[in-house]
């Protein structure tokens, strides 16, 4: 009987933990991606820190979510820039927001989303979900002879 329950215990354990929603966000490819289930079920271009101002790396998780938020930092002295479908990363300023997002590295270190990609993943995202951010925002855009391929499976 022990053996049984430990088993089932092992089965809802691992089934919970690789079934857990989190977000990839990768510098180098100024994208993130809403992964569930071992699947990307959606993903979208982003414009991270510019040089200077780089997004901080590492394993984050949401703080807050807010639909209508404006900075206390940005632009200086008093803040009030619009953050709207943010969700806080850090304490410090740091967050995912709907924003300009052109070809490059360009924010004050927040990680903005386009139109219709922040609704989605503001949407989809719970407080608590972990956040994966990777990479390296100054090696957008270009390629060496070494690069890596990997193959991601789009699930439907």
């Amino acid at each position: 009987m022990l053996r049984i329950l430990s088993l089932v215990y092992l089965i809802l354990f691992t089934t919970m933990l690789f079934s857990s929603p989190y977000i990839i966000v990768n510098l180098s490819e100024q994208k993130a991606y809403a992964i569930e289930d071992g699947y990307v079920l959606f993903e979208g271009r982003i414009s991270s820190g510019k040089p200077g101002r780089e997004t901080p790396e590492g394993e984050f998780r949401i703080l807050q979510k807010k639909r209508y938020h404006r900075s206390n930092l940005w632009p200086r002295p008093k803040g009030g820039a619009q953050m709207p479908y943010m969700l806080r990363l850090t304490n410090t300023g740091i967050a995912m927001h709907l924003g300009y997002v052109p070809n490059k590295a360009d924010s004050h270190g927040c990680i903005r989303l386009k139109q219709g990609f922040a609704q989605e993943m503001f949407d989809w995202a719970k407080v608590g979900t972990k956040v994966y951010v990777e990479g390296d925002a100054d090696h957008y855009g270009k390629s060496t002879e070494d690069d890596d391929y990997a193959v991601i499976d789009f699930h439907n």
